[in-house]
């Protein structure tokens, strides 16, 4: 399958790309505008915002408040621009590594457009069915009509063609390159150790996997959608198995869309009938859905109305239903504590770059510590909302244990009447690895291991149960 000027297809990827057409402003104003140009000027334009101003990949991509040049593309383009961005994040040291052989001199400082203009063209050409020419040919028409890089456009033409030659030599020599960031790889390893975090960062690598929660009967929803059962009792779609809504079972709200990890957290929690439940950082509601499903009645907070919208609206089509309460939940005081409460705090994601690459590019060290801070403060009112006998569950989605582990012991230290109930291997057979000797559990994208027409790798996940002495 190859990619054409009309035609493109990711090699992951059955979406078809049809390019939109349309007059440029500025100098090429009297010229027919090059199919894709305007796809492969967003794509530039949103790879910087990424890199150099660290801003989140998904609210660019909105389509009501994202980047305006992507808002204007049509449907097929945006879908090309998501794959370039998406493959471009996911391999930028190399790619980078590869540039900076070619082009030799590094850029002036004033220069920084262009990087993004290359790394989107060689995104294209190391990496995507795209044909080179084309790659090629537009990298040098954004280079001509964008002023700061009008003096590049020989350059641009040059370095390009030299890697359309070259890039299988190319791909060979960056295999050793690790694909994340130097001080993640380093906080990796001296966590996991070394042939873990090259594990960890291979994951990235791999399609993102489609995990399903059910209501009920996993075996026989894996049956109908030619899915397996994880040992999370998820199930997990075959690759390329379509448009969601389009299959059986979700318009009857029968399952939802969730990673398997990120199923773990409300499933630590004994026997929820009847009993009341806040889910305190509820939205957009999967792990609201689960507590719901399993007989709780549930408050769900969230201190943005248009996520709990969205989170009302998902709980409609799976026939469930919470409270909802928009509310900062530092400052929440119910009027009576709850028996058990779930909170999934906000994290660094790192554990998420399978299918968020961009937030290796737009979080540091820094973010991680100021988000266990918040997490720790999250965590400390959290526990005055809890009864008496009640339980807590402490989850994110963050690699690194000053987020979970090593925040949880300190507050514990000074909550005597609070102990981890320690989660029992046996009962989740297939995931022994994924708990600690403490009974917490911490998964991450290197576990699940890939099988006959299915992806492998999960979400990067910390779950802990906490309970209340009576």
């Amino acid at each position: 399958m190859v990619l054409n000027d009309d035609k493109h297809k990711n090699r992951t990827h059955s979406k078809r790309y049809r390019p939109g057409k349309g007059p440029l402003p500025g100098p090429a104003a009297n010229h027919p505008e090059k199919p894709g140009l305007r796809a492969r000027q967003a794509a530039a334009k949103i790879l910087a915002a990424v890199v150099d101003r660290k801003t989140p990949l998904d609210g660019m991509l909105d389509l009501e408040n994202g980047n305006p040049a992507y808002r204007q593309l049509n449907d097929a383009d945006r879908a090309l621009v998501r794959a370039i961005l998406n493959t471009a994040l996911r391999h930028l040291p190399r790619i980078e590594a590869i540039l900076d052989m070619l082009v030799g001199t590094p850029l002036p400082d004033g220069a920084r457009a262009l990087h993004h203009v290359l790394t989107v063209a060689a995104a294209q050409i190391l990496y995507l069915d795209v044909p080179d020419h084309s790659a090629v040919d537009l990298a040098v028409e954004q280079a001509q009509i964008d002023p700061r890089n009008r003096r590049f456009a020989s350059l641009t033409n040059a370095v390009l063609r030299r890697l359309s030659r070259e890039k299988a030599s190319h791909l060979t020599a960056t295999q050793a390159v690790s694909v994340i960031p130097a001080w993640f790889h380093e906080r990796l390893s001296a966590v996991y150790g070394r042939d873990h975090a090259a594990r960890i960062a291979d994951a990235l690598l791999e399609p993102s996997t489609v995990d399903l929660t059910v209501k009920s009967d996993p075996e026989g929803w894996a049956a109908r959608l030619g899915g397996l059962v994880l040992p999370t009792g998820s199930v997990r779609l075959p690759v390329a198995s379509g448009a969601i809504p389009a299959l059986e079972g979700f318009e009857a709200g029968e399952w939802w869309v969730q990673d398997a990890a990120a199923s773990l957290p409300a499933k630590l929690f004994s026997d929820l009938a009847g009993k009341r439940v806040a889910d305190l950082c509820a939205a957009p509601g999967g792990k609201t859905a689960q507590l719901a499903a399993a007989g709780a009645r549930v408050t769900a907070l969230d201190q943005s109305g248009n996520r709990l919208k969205r989170l009302i609206g998902n709980l409609d089509r799976l026939r469930l239903s919470a409270e909802t309460v928009e509310a900062n939940m530092a400052e929440y005081r119910p009027g009576e504590l709850f028996d058990a409460v779930l909170l999934d705090a906000p994290c660094s994601s790192t554990g998420t770059i399978r299918r968020h690459p961009d937030v290796l590019w737009t979080k540091g060290p820094e973010d991680i510590g100021k988000l266990a801070g918040l997490q720790e403060r999250l965590l400390r009112h959290a526990l005055t909302l809890v009864r008496p006998g009640g339980e807590l569950v402490f989850s994110n989605c963050s690699l690194d244990p000053s987020e979970g582990e090593d925040m949880v012991a300190r507050v514990l230290a000074d909550n005597p009447d609070w102990r981890i109930a320690p989660v029992d291997p046996a009962d989740w057979p297939g995931l022994e690895a994924a708990i600690s000797p403490r009974g917490e559990f911490r998964t991450t994208p290197a576990m699940l291991p890939a099988t006959l027409g299915h992806a492998g790798g999960v979400d990067g996940f910390y779950a802990v149960r906490l309970v209340r002495a009576g």
